[in-house]
């Protein structure tokens, strides 16, 4: 089932993120984010952006949503893609029923382009991102450093069509 994405759900998306954090190169954050930052995270995305959260028997299995992408105002039709699943549930159709969703909802906004940063190398963020017309735009090499090694993102883009 998916539904919007509310503060609540802060404690479920902390133990999602946190994996991601503590374990992979994914994200360069390098400390884990506390309820609390979550939480107002949450509060933020969702003033403005859809965002949703995929439950499976009353747990969220994963969530995407799209946030800023730069401050400048020439930037306000352009927003940033995030997915993320738990662990284990990759390759089992889940981000797929989240992006459908996720495209549905911006279909109700103004947002006219959408980016995505995805750390490489990660096959499976790729295969989604192209699965639903993103198309390579940018790769950055050795941009961050994390886990003890230089890490390269790739940047991808989405023109909406509505």
């Amino acid at each position: 089932m998916l539904r919007p994405l509310i503060p609540d759900d802060a404690g479920a998306i902390c133990a999602i993120y946190n994996y991601y954090v503590e374990n992979t190169p994914v994200t360069f954050e390098e400390q884990p984010v506390s309820l609390q930052e979550m939480e107002k995270r949450i509060r933020g995305i969702t003033a403005k952006y859809p965002a949703l959260v995929c439950e499976e028997e009353a747990e969220i299995s994963g969530y995407a949503y799209v946030n800023t992408y730069r401050e400048r105002l020439s930037y306000r039709y352009t927003a940033e893609l995030s997915i993320y699943l738990k662990k284990g549930r990759e390759g089992k159709g889940l981000g797929s029923r989240l992006l459908g969703g996720l495209f549905e909802e911006l279909k109700k906004t103004d947002i006219h382009a959408l980016v995505s940063g995805i750390t490489l190398p990660n096959e499976r963020s790729v295969a989604i991102h192209e699965k639903f017309g993103f198309t390579k735009a940018a790769h950055f090499k050795e941009v961050g450093f994390k886990m003890g090694g230089w890490r390269d993102v790739g940047y991808w883009e989405l023109i909406l069509k509505k």
